[in-house]
């Protein structure tokens, strides 16, 4: 909005033109999210206390979580409104990435919020139903991967037209350019072409699987936003080559036309949760919620996959990898053992992980801090990726 603003003014007064940078509206596309979370931000917690919409806790979790029942929740919808608006502020409105990253960081929002609201506003326990939830979570991140194969293989949307309905009358046979292949790190030239169907599939469980692993990593003060802020703003600095014709080359990473635009969705992306973390930090006068956590899970994968850095992803967010292993570990572990030996048997004290260590005699802050020192090792790991090879 404010781009195509500094474009016209440019046209008469030179000193406007410095706005077509795109490092320099992801300065201010953070800034602008910062600045929006510390205005808004306690009126909107003021409101979520006076609707009653507050935290419910397990009662069979660490005792120490009993004091924090009845923080006001769903304070994931103070980030979506900081990273919307900056993001229509400062980005380029006409490029297609930002449109999708957009819509499913809110199409998984609304998701969550409606889960987020039954369960406190309407007493209901069991919030959306799981099958439900899941329903709108595939239909979300099946469409985007569709959309997303194509695009990535293409420079604009008219084309991405024409090869869909090249791919439909060729009886779904045609393959997409190397762009689209499966990148393997620390390699120059290794590189997997996955097909259509391929990208699609895996497309899906990248955006769906990330949106989960932060949802299930969002039960400590300040536990997931840290990582998604260092994860989404690694991806902005993968964003930007790839989307950089000479940096992609000398990089040996595929040139996405428009990629680079996304830097700006990810600088916003960390401003508002950097913003949301003043807050959220403990002890926590605010929780996330559903519609914060499935939000920026979704961002997060459907970013990765547009810049073709999926195992990147997965080495970056080894924090939500690792929780949502225990989580399935713990409950298949569980199930295994109660068939067998008529009673179940758990790997861990408690699941997800970061209840573990507090079952474990590890304090919630050290727990927080320790994670956030893995995420940033796991960060720079990822980013060394980008020479080594």
């Amino acid at each position: 909005m404010l781009l195509e603003l500094a474009q016209w003014l440019g046209q008469d007064i030179r000193g406007f033109n410095v706005f077509g940078y795109i490092t320099l509206r992801a300065v201010l596309a953070t800034m602008t999210a910062l600045t929006i979370s510390f205005l808004f931000g306690p009126a909107f917690i003021r409101w979520l206390a006076e609707k009653k919409i507050g935290q419910p806790v397990r009662t069979d979790g660490p005792q120490t979580h009993l004091s924090k029942s009845g923080t006001p929740t769903m304070g994931g919808g103070l980030i979506l409104i900081s990273l919307g608006v900056s993001t229509l502020l400062w980005a380029d409105l006409s490029n297609r990435f930002v449109w999708i990253a957009l819509i499913v960081t809110l199409g998984y929002g609304a998701v969550g919020w409606v889960d987020d609201w039954r369960k406190v506003v309407y007493k209901n326990p069991d919030g959306l139903s799981a099958r439900a939830k899941y329903f709108w979570q595939s239909l979300i991140g099946l469409v985007a991967a569709i959309y997303i194969a194509f695009s990535v293989s293409a420079p604009d949307n008219a084309r991405v037209v024409d090869l869909f309905i090249h791919w439909v009358g060729s009886g779904f046979t045609q393959a997409l350019p190397a762009s689209a292949d499966l990148i393997v790190p620390f390699f120059k030239s290794v590189s997997y072409p996955l097909g259509i169907f391929g990208f699609i599939i895996l497309t899906y469980f990248v955006i769906v699987g990330t949106s989960n692993a932060v949802n299930l990593t969002d039960g400590l003060d300040g536990l997931a936003i840290m990582p998604t802020v260092l994860v989404g703003s690694a991806l902005g600095v993968f964003a930007y080559v790839a989307g950089n014709a000479v940096f992609s080359k000398y990089l040996l990473l595929p040139h996405i036309p428009g990629a680079g635009e996304l830097t700006v969705f990810c600088a916003a992306l960390a401003g508002a949760g950097l913003g949301f973390l003043w807050f959220n930090a403990y002890p926590a006068e605010v929780f996330m919620g559903d519609v914060g956590a499935l939000a920026l899970g979704g961002a997060l994968g459907t970013v990765a996959v547009i810049v073709r850095q999926e195992i990147v992803l997965f080495i970056m967010g080894g924090v939500f990898v690792a929780e949502t292993l225990s989580v399935a570990l713990q409950v298949s572990y569980f199930k295994y053992t109660r068939k067998r030996y008529g009673e179940g048997r758990r790997i861990l004290r408690m699941a997800p992980l970061h209840h573990h260590f507090e079952k474990s005699g590890w304090k919630e802050t050290q727990v927080v801090v320790r994670f956030w020192i893995i995420t940033i090792l796991l960060v720079l790991f990822g980013l060394s990726t980008l020479k080594i090879r």
